[in-house]
């Protein structure tokens, strides 16, 4: 339930005044912006340009729709264990619409969001979680007797940015699975005249979805992002890259069952169905529960849930990827030699099967003195 706090933000009141109000230190929140720059991957130089878009901004309005979805999403962003300056960022947006959260119900909620999309008009940022069904009309998930379709269409008309957050809104997630009976699609397949920035996961980290609202805020545009629209400042990179047990994959060292010696030792979880290697996510780096951990810091193995289609893809969860080309860092020298010289044997035994071949082939061919083209026979040529 959204609950107003004690020190309201006026709506002419820019950040930096209302943070000095909440008692925020200017310390607290340049370390902020210090880390938000850090997280997007710009240049510290950067934090002062952050700092000052953010301390000038004024109360921005949210509209948050719910579409078909379990709602994950909303808890992930929720779910934190102590307040911070991330959290006072978010608390103090003013999120005009948000029917899990909200304590109202009915017209007087359906009003409220009308009413903050006309006063905002252009201005307002549309975050969507959940999939659009597009079969059967989209009567598969109404919301006020309207299906779906026609909500979000509504409100990104008018929308200064829209923000599909997690796996549903991304792509249509396991509702889009096969056979996919509801038709479901993602934000970006409907909404085709604006950006739509994909905050990818199932369910995704928060503090991707802070980081892209900061970056808009500074730079008035959304971050740059990949083809699957994911901001490359989280998605860039694969998480089998940036995994800690990297070192025991290329050692050689796997988990091949949950608990045995190798589990307990924390080694890589490729042979129990990883999907580090093909996935692309800032699990590693951000993690989760204000970066107390995640999946694979836990003993269990991704399962590839930032990237598109991954219940189809990526099953079954423990099932081992095809292999994935690279040697490991504690092959010994006679391992490698070994297989060096299986090679070379192979080379030369190539090379002498060629021989045998040519040689076979100019046996057989016709044998002409003064070479191919003569009749044949004895040579005309003058005797010396």
């Amino acid at each position: 339930m959204i609950v107003p706090h004690a020190i309201p933000w006026a709506p002419d009141q820019e950040l930096g005044q209302y943070l000095e109000q909440r008692g925020v230190s200017r310390r607290g929140f340049l370390r902020f912006c210090g880390e938000m720059t850090a997280v997007l991957g710009l240049a510290s130089n950067f934090a002062p340009r952050v700092a000052r878009a953010l301390e000038t901004m004024k109360r921005p309005s949210v509209i948050w729709i719910s579409l078909q979805e379990c709602t994950g999403c909303t808890e992930s962003i929720l779910r934190t264990a102590e307040p911070t300056i991330g959290d006072l960022l978010l608390d103090v947006i003013s999120l005009d619409f948000q029917e899990n959260l909200m304590a109202g119900a009915g017209d007087a909620v359906e009003d409220a969001m009308h009413a903050a999309m006309k006063e905002n008009k252009g201005k307002y940022v549309l975050v969507v979680t959940g999939s659009i069904p597009i079969n059967e009309d989209g009567f598969y998930t109404t919301v006020a007797g309207r299906p779906v379709r026609e909500i979000l269409e509504e409100t990104a008309k008018d929308a200064a940015a829209v923000v599909a957050v997690g796996a549903c809104a991304h792509w249509g997630n396991v509702q889009a699975a096969r056979p996919n009976p509801t038709g479901a699609v993602g934000v970006a397949d409907i909404i085709k005249d604006k950006p739509v920035v994909n905050i990818a996961g199932c369910p995704p980290i928060g503090d991707v979805i802070t980081a892209t609202l900061v970056h808009y805020v500074t730079f008035g545009r959304v971050p740059e992002l990949d083809r699957e629209g994911r901001p490359l400042f989280a998605y860039g990179a694969k998480i089998h890259d940036q995994c800690p047990r990297r070192a025991n994959y290329d050692a050689g060292q796997f988990v091949e069952a949950f608990d045995d010696a190798a589990a307990r030792e924390g080694y890589c979880l490729y042979h129990v169905g990883c999907k580090g290697p093909s996935t692309f996510s800032p699990c590693p780096i951000f993690q989760w529960n204000t970066r107390t951990s995640w999946p694979i810091g836990a003993g269990h193995p991704c399962i590839g849930c930032t990237e598109r289609g991954f219940w189809d893809t990526m099953t079954p969860f423990y099932g081992r990827l095809p292999d994935i080309a690279g040697i490991g860092v504690e092959k010994t020298a006679d391992i490698i030699g070994a297989v060096a010289a299986v090679g070379a044997t192979a080379g030369i035994l190539g090379h002498a099967a060629l021989t045998g071949v040519s040689r076979m082939r100019a046996r057989e061919l016709p044998q002409y003195p003064n070479g191919p083209g003569s009749s044949g026979g004895a040579s005309n040529a003058p005797k010396a």
